[in-house]
């Protein structure tokens, strides 16, 4: 089933609940998948990698204005934000431990041969294809880095 299918079950489930939370958060997914379907070269059904790369876009979004309701100390949009990404994070793929994400990473850097910082983009290459939709950018980054310096 699409996950547009299953975003419109959700939907009237919530509806129908009056669970207003869960409703704010699906029709935000509803949105951004039409949205992803009206773009420029996109054919009629969108893929799985693409459905993903949705939810991981819509997710990042919600952490980053989290974290910046939460330095300007805006509890009542801290909180929505929170919501609205519980809500998207259940219709991602489950996320890979760090420990498992950087055994993939030291695979990646042992295959290109990489010895140096310099040498971050090959690596980052390999590494967002295995872990797409596994993990986010920043943390793959963030190893990376780690694992070059």
């Amino acid at each position: 089933m699409m996950l547009q299918e299953i975003i419109d079950k959700e939907i009237k489930t919530a509806m129908l609940a009056r669970n207003n939370v869960r409703l704010r958060g699906l029709r935000a997914i509803k949105a951004a998948i039409l949205l992803a379907r009206t773009e420029k070269g996109v054919s009629e059904d969108l893929t799985k990698e693409v459905e993903v790369k949705v939810l991981q876009r819509l997710a990042k979004q919600r952490r980053e204005s989290a974290d910046i309701f939460k330095t300007q100390n805006r509890e009542d949009l801290y909180a929505i934000e929170i919501e609205e990404l519980e809500v998207i994070e259940e219709f991602l793929p489950k996320q890979m431990a760090r420990e498992e994400v950087a055994a993939i990473i030291k695979n990646a850097i042992a295959s290109t041969g990489a010895s140096s910082i310099k040498d971050m983009g090959k690596v980052m290459g390999i590494a967002n294809k295995e872990l797409a939709g596994k993990t986010d950018g920043k943390t793959i980054s963030e190893i990376v880095k780690e694992l070059l310096s």
